[in-house]
């Protein structure tokens, strides 16, 4: 009986024995196993983290995107991510100014199949509040009192002028579709204007610089109503052609004078 006790113990003990050693080749024949399953898990881990990264970008871009479809229309200008006649543009604040980049203008889609008139009337409409943009940063940065006095008329005068253009919009083409056409003569030249590089001068370099940057302005302006002398239909578009080249050609001549004057 004691014999087969002590040999029920022997069994026991030759099995745990070769149970462990067994346990023991299956670890170290499963270590690099278990060390691919841990770098694949970090794996994850890092990717997870990079997939919401990337994740949530998208929703700051589609946040923003739907921002801008749901901004305030403002005749074919777009600022600080706002919609105006389908033109989203980024812009920035200077001392309360909203300031678009002008230069990345485009042209509304389909706009050179619109009747002349139209895309005339938007586009101008578009060309004149970059020079009323400018204009009013006049005060508080000029150091002449001769082109503050210019600056004010260029917004009166520009301001007035938009107001009738919007009126025979309306009268003539109700709710038609935008038409701004970049490539109207004069206009994409006259657009490169670097609006912060203005609105950071002070004094006599920002008088220059106004002046370097108005002239060319106008020049857009002023080709582009002579095309509207040949080409537009109404009567009053005309009218209304002659006296921006009459008016900023006076302008121009001005501010060249104070240019020469000025630079010295």
């Amino acid at each position: 009986m004691v014999n087969r006790i002590s040999l029920g113990r022997r069994l026991v003990n030759s099995t745990e024995v070769k149970f462990g050693r067994g346990v023991e080749r299956a670890r170290r024949q499963r270590l690099p196993v278990v060390a691919i399953v841990s770098l694949v898990a970090a794996l994850t881990v890092a990717c997870g983290a990079g997939q919401q990264k990337v994740n949530e970008n998208a929703v700051q871009s589609a946040t923003a995107n739907q921002n801008a479809r749901h901004g305030e229309m403002h005749d074919g200008h777009a600022m600080h991510g706002e919609m105006h006649d389908g033109h989203a543009m980024h812009g920035e604040m200077h001392d309360g100014h909203a300031m678009m980049d002008h230069s990345q203008m485009q042209s509304s889609p389909g706009a050179e199949k619109a009747p002349y008139d139209l895309q005339f009337i938007d586009t101008m409409i578009a060309h004149h509040q970059g020079a009323i943009e400018m204009a009013r940063l006049a005060d508080g940065r000029a150091e002449h009192a001769e082109l503050k006095e210019l600056a004010r008329k260029i917004v009166a005068d520009q301001e007035r002028e938009i107001a009738q253009m919007r009126k025979w919009r309306t009268e003539w083409y109700g709710e038609r579709a935008p038409a701004i056409n970049m490539e109207l003569p004069g206009m994409r030249e006259s657009m490169q204007m670097d609006m912060r590089q203005l609105a950071e001068a002070r004094g006599r370099d920002f008088d220059l610089l106004f002046i370097d940057m108005m002239i060319p302005h106008h020049e857009g302006a002023v080709v582009m109503s002579r095309q509207a002398l040949e080409r537009a239909e109404h009567a009053e578009l005309k009218k209304l052609a002659e006296q921006i080249i009459a008016a900023q050609q006076a302008e121009i001549a001005q501010m060249r004078k104070w240019r020469t004057e000025w630079g010295k």
